[in-house]
């Protein structure tokens, strides 16, 4: 069932649903042409699941045999935040983010993609001490954790954490285990935060800004999106490649930067049903 694309190396998926059972993730990914695929292993909104079962830790072992899907990513729950001034919330949320771990270790999923969360008022500086302190405690309970955690680079609504390179910095700089963190650069993301990455030459003057303040090695997914919004306007809405206001010259620089050649890139892009098949064909495309 692995593709040909699989085999030549260029690795471009989508956020894909687990409808089913994990397993049909990687079964439908490779199905609309998939070298990497991101998945949700348990709801996005809701703090705890059942635990994962040996027939479906085989089952997804399997289909990853199967595919030949090798390159893959988890996200967290939407309802996490590290950042929290409330104890309750900050505490729920540490549990959560380990119980995440938990399950990517148990899949061999070796990322798991999280936002570095909301100040809710207590101001950035203080927010982005509460991330540290909380990855910090992450870090001291599951040493024996394989999995990274790669923190997103945010629009910044609200009063959101990560819209800015120096903050994704200083909260690797600021953890005792930095090794253990990674990145997470999602194109709708960064554009909405200010950075203009339209077109070859923005990307390239993005790359050096990410690079500069974090460093290209932390680089472990792309998040591949257009955006619905104008450049600063700190809104997180994803729009389907080449249709929103970065435009297609963006991707097709990504896709043919070799410095990023082994990151995956991952759509997440509304309408999946119908649409990730046509945004990872039009991807792959772009790639020379």
């Amino acid at each position: 069932m692995a593709s040909d694309t699989a085999k030549s190396g260029v690795l471009v998926g989508a956020h894909m649903p687990t409808s089913g059972g994990l397993h049909n993730a990687l079964t439908g990914g490779a199905d609309i042409g998939c070298t990497a695929i991101q998945i949700f292993t348990k709801s996005p909104r809701q703090w705890t699941a059942a635990p994962l079962t040996d027939e479906a830790i085989a089952e997804f072992r399997n289909a990853r045999e199967v595919t030949g899907l090798e390159h893959l990513a988890a996200h967290d729950t939407y309802l996490i935040n590290v950042a929290s001034p409330d104890d309750d919330l900050f505490g729920r949320s540490i549990a959560a983010v380990e119980q995440e771990l938990d399950r990517c270790d148990q899949l061999d999923i070796p990322h798991l993609v999280m936002h570095p969360g909301s100040h809710v008022g207590s101001g950035e500086e203080a927010g982005l001490e509460r991330v540290a302190g909380a990855l910090d405690v992450v870090h001291a309970k599951n040493q024996d954790r394989r999995v990274m955690l790669a923190l997103e680079v945010t629009a910044g609504q609200g009063t959101g954490l990560g819209w800015r390179f120096e903050h994704i910095s200083t909260i690797i700089s600021s953890v005792a285990e930095p090794e253990r963190l990674a990145v997470c650069l999602d194109t709708a993301h960064c554009f909405a935060a200010g950075y203009d990455i339209r077109g070859e030459a923005g990307v390239h003057e993005v790359l050096a800004e990410f690079d500069r303040v974090i460093g290209l090695s932390r680089l472990a997914v792309i998040h591949m999106n257009d955006s619905k919004k104008e450049l600063s306007s700190r809104v997180d809405r994803h729009e389907h490649i080449g249709e929103g206001e970065i435009g297609v010259e963006t991707f097709q620089a990504i896709m043919n930067d070799p410095r990023l050649a082994q990151v995956p890139k991952i759509v997440e892009t509304p309408e999946a049903k119908t649409m990730h098949r046509k945004n990872v064909e039009q991807l792959l495309g772009l790639a020379s």
